[in-house]
């Protein structure tokens, strides 16, 4: 019988090929059935969707809960929003289902043209709007729609703080004057930039403020990870040392994405001989190789400064002090000022992560096999 890699890269299939998350998966169940909206942040990669994922995985075969989930990574203004969401809403509810049904009376309301993906069957909704204010009405429309059914529903928005670019400036004010009012829905709003995201839900002079419980999104404890890799190999005949899976959760900080991309390597290259500290080095250079040419357009897109300074970053894995004379003399990066234009520069371009703990704030490279390359090749 074919043995199918259970180191998932996307997606989600089942809670046995999902590693821990048990504390996680227990609060985000108490403020659903307690009528609690959450904010979810994480860096990108960390698990954060597949832990969603895993809700509504848990709630699947209750019959008073409906979980929907939407994307809005790519969203530029209301008009995609609506889009996104009505999308959502009939992947999750077709038109034979009953709230399908409803919705799709809804919809006829706004004037749309709904078409199916030849290839996938999916849905794919486009509203006409006359004027700019029927964008945020039929936003509003598709909440209270939703808030009506006679199931609880959560629905999960993820890259919440798309809505900070788009064009409508009223959009922050307008949802949360709606959602104060939905009682029949549990918001979880999820994000990638924990500084974006903790002002609208922090700062006392934003609509959001104060409305949700926070959660913020780390890593796997690394004796869970290590249980969970062993078994996964060993229930699949195959063997991995202790040391060699310390030095994946070392290599790949313990970071979902890539020790999961390691696992599933090695899992796909090796046989039934124990895996030893050498091969996962084996299989970490050819990731890095396979990644390259994302690497070297990285570089097209930054200038020599830039480029510069995120080598220095990767090759001190983390930086605490930015401004520190030592930092700065040591890779001739310049002033202070010139660290925090080149630090703010790399922020916004996600290329580096700022993480704040009770101890010490520090900077990584965001991208952990784009910061072992560079501290490899430079």
């Amino acid at each position: 019988m074919k043995k199918y890699n259970p180191f998932l890269l996307k997606g989600y299939t089942s809670k046995e090929l999902f590693c821990d998350r048990e504390t996680e998966l227990a609060r985000l169940c108490e403020n659903v059935e307690n009528g609690i909206d959450t904010t979810l942040v994480s860096p990108r990669r960390m698990g954060k969707t597949g832990l969603i994922l895993r809700l509504f995985d848990h709630y699947k075969n209750d019959k008073v809960i409906e979980c929907l989930y939407v994307d809005i990574n790519f969203a530029t203004s209301q008009a995609d929003f609506n889009k996104l969401l009505s999308e959502a809403i009939l992947k999750k509810f077709p038109e034979k289902t009953t709230i399908g049904q409803l919705f799709m009376n809804l919809l006829k309301g706004f004037r749309p043209i709904i078409r199916f993906d030849a290839i996938s069957g999916e849905p794919q909704v486009e509203i006409a709007y006359k004027t700019e204010d029927e964008k945020a009405h039929t936003l509003q429309g598709i909440l209270r729609f939703l808030n009506s059914q006679k199931q609880l529903i959560v629905l999960a928005i993820d890259e919440f703080q798309q809505i900070n670019d788009f064009p409508e400036k009223n959009t922050e004010a307008m949802l949360r004057s709606t959602i104060q009012h939905l009682h029949n829905i549990r918001f979880i709003f999820c994000g990638s930039k924990k500084t974006m995201m903790t002002d609208m839900f922090s700062n006392a002079k934003r609509p959001f403020f104060a409305s949700t419980q926070f959660m913020f999104l780390d890593k796997i404890d690394n004796e869970k990870y290590t249980a969970f890799i062993q078994k996964h190999f060993k229930e699949n005949g195959k063997q991995i040392e202790k040391e060699a899976v310390d030095f994946v959760l070392e290599w790949t900080r313990t970071h979902t994405f890539y020790t999961q991309s390691v696992c599933n390597m090695l899992f796909m290259t090796s046989d039934n001989a124990p895996i030893t500290i050498q091969e996962v080095k084996n299989a970490c250079l050819e990731l890095m190789q396979r990644n390259e040419p994302t690497f070297f357009q990285y570089k097209e897109l930054l200038t020599m400064a830039q480029w510069k300074y995120l080598i220095a970053i990767a090759k001190e894995n983390s930086v605490e002090k930015l401004s520190a004379k030592s930092f700065l003399m040591k890779y001739n990066i310049g002033t202070p000022t010139d660290s925090r234009r080149l630090k703010n520069a790399l922020l916004d371009k996600d290329l580096i992560i700022e993480t704040i703990t009770k101890e010490q704030t520090y900077y990584q490279v965001a991208d952990v096999f784009f910061s072992r390359w560079l501290e490899r090749e430079y």
